[in-house]
């Protein structure tokens, strides 16, 4: 049986940095309030001429760096994004021609925060299957073009980044299993409500703002996130102490604190990079998963636990051996 193994990491974030002290400077908030109910201490905004696939690059570059595979060896690109580069082409075809792949499969998925998680478990039933070896998964986002930055309740959020990983073809074990849902009920508690087909001409008008309901959301992350990593370890035979490391979408950290109780995981053991990155949505969970590997927390054959939980409402996990 074909199995799916992460052989590279890669992470990247825009060089403008926008803290919690400037913020104070844009709305009524303050460095206090953002700090105790999410975490957040600053993040990083794109540059005007900076994209998507800018981001995508860099990260799906150092990803491939460190796997030591070259273009002609990735055989299936996907782009987990909400803010891609333009109506079309994807975002992944875009990547694909600035990184010399030819001929592969390449496409997005949209499924905001849950973008990647939806991304790998596609890539892994790609492998698992035969129709890929190598798989670059990205997750990259330019979140600051669909914020108010008048809205406190959100521009205190949200940042711009990406992250990416190299999955090669393994005959043993390295993604256990991946795990994905949504729910289109709650679509009105998280959304920008405007598009191509509804409300073209608010877009227009530059009003393709997020739109969130707060405290619904967190209590529906919390809810839903302990519920599938009920469902991740069940599904594996696993008990909440085989698992060494969570890595989760940083959107909270109320939520990702949460998520670990739950685990009864002591947050020594918790990936968290939203007090530098804020949330990056998609590319949220590649970021903190690279920084980890490459500061040497994360070793080869750790049990991580990825999970996340996003706008649709999406959520979903993968359990890998690493």
């Amino acid at each position: 049986m074909k199995y799916s193994r992460i052989i590279g990491t890669g992470g990247y974030l825009p060089e403008t940095i926008l803290t919690n002290k400037d913020l104070e400077r844009m709305v009524d908030t303050s460095d206090e309030w953002i700090t105790d109910r999410t975490g957040i201490k600053k993040r990083h905004v794109a540059a005007k001429d900076e994209t998507t696939c800018d981001l995508a690059e860099h990260a799906a570059k150092a990803a491939m760096q460190a796997a030591g595979v070259h273009a002609n060896d990735i055989d299936l690109v996907i782009m987990a994004t909400t803010t891609p580069n333009q109506v079309f082409p994807s975002t992944a075809c875009l990547l694909q021609q600035r990184l010399g792949i030819h001929g592969c499969a390449a496409f997005d998925v949209q499924a905001v925060c849950t973008g990647f998680i939806y991304a790998l478990g596609v890539a892994d039933k790609f492998i698992r299957c035969g129709s890929a070896k190598n798989a670059l998964v990205v997750g990259s986002e330019t979140l600051s073009r669909i914020v108010d930055w008048t809205d406190r309740g959100t521009c205190v959020l949200f940042g711009d980044g990406a992250g990416a990983v190299v999955i090669q073809a393994s005959d043993t074990p390295g993604i256990l299993s991946t795990h994905l849902h949504a729910d289109g009920q709650y679509k009105d508690l998280l959304t920008v409500p405007y598009g191509i087909s509804e409300g073209y001409e608010e877009m227009q008008q530059g009003k393709a703002f997020v739109k969130m309901q707060g405290n619904e959301v967190f209590k529906m992350a919390v809810n839903t996130l302990g519920r599938i990593v009920d469902e991740t370890l069940h599904a594996n035979q696993m008990q909440k102490s085989d698992v060494d490391w969570l890595v989760p979408h940083q959107a909270n950290i109320r939520i990702i604190a949460a998520t670990a109780k739950k685990l009864k995981m002591s947050m020594d053991h918790v990936v968290v990079t939203v007090q530098e990155h804020g949330n990056t949505s998609a590319a949220s969970v590649p970021l903190a998963l690279d920084v980890a590997i490459r500061d040497g927390r994360i070793q080869r054959g750790d049990t991580l636990l990825l999970e996340a939980f996003g706008g649709g409402f999406t959520w979903g996990s993968a359990l890998i051996q690493y």
